[in-house]
């Protein structure tokens, strides 16, 4: 069992990775800035209601932690507002809930340079992958970066999933696409059996 804090517990995905993560039996620490009023009181978790701009407040929050799950937003603050924050709690491992812009099409372009890529995600795909590449830079933390694929939706917990590296998976119906939920299987898994240290790997059907 891990003591794993998870930043943006209350989002989409990050409530998926609380759910996963409490199913295993890991002691969780909910971090988001209004978690109280949107998780109340539950077995297993500690609930801390901090605004992730607040360095020292994160700092202090992620303290004593295994592993720092972070599913916050990438285009509502750097990359820096995360990593450094880890970095001076003692906390060595960090992974990170991904975006698909980064990945790689056939011909070696990436989902956000494709024709059509939607406006409306281009800010926070832009940010995803500064985010990437701060990470990869980093000498000091063990990281994992994990990217959806294109469709990041609400779905089943199959458990029933592919995994890849830089590349974007694509069924055999032309689609690309994973549910919150078997996202979170894929995340903790990692949690428990690293294979994808200081790297970035992706998800899907």
């Amino acid at each position: 069992m891990s003591k794993i804090a998870i930043i943006g517990a209350t989002g989409r995905a990050g409530s998926q990775l609380l759910e996963e993560a409490l199913r295993r039996g890991h002691s969780v620490t909910a971090i988001a800035r209004n978690a109280s009023k949107k998780l109340g009181e539950r077995a297993g978790v500690v609930v801390k209601d901090v605004d992730v701009n607040d360095a020292q407040a994160l700092q202090d929050a992620v303290a004593g932690h295994d592993v720092v799950l972070s599913a916050a937003h990438f285009s509502t603050l750097p990359a820096s507002a995360i990593i450094e924050p880890v970095k001076k709690a003692g906390v060595k491992r960090l992974l990170v809930v991904g975006g698909a812009g980064s990945l790689l099409l056939p011909g070696d372009t990436k989902v956000i340079d494709s024709p059509g890529f939607p406006d409306e995600y281009r800010a926070e795909a832009t940010a995803g992958g500064v985010y990437l590449d701060t990470l990869r830079a980093e000498k000091d933390l063990d990281w994992t970066f994990l990217s959806p694929s294109a469709e990041f939706v609400e779905g089943e917990r199959t458990g029933k999933f592919r995994l890849g590296t830089d590349r974007l998976l694509i069924n055999t119906e032309g689609k690309s696409w994973i549910s919150f939920a078997d996202f979170a299987i894929a995340m903790l898994d990692e949690v428990e059996q690293p294979k994808h240290s200081r790297q970035r790997f992706t998800v899907g059907y």
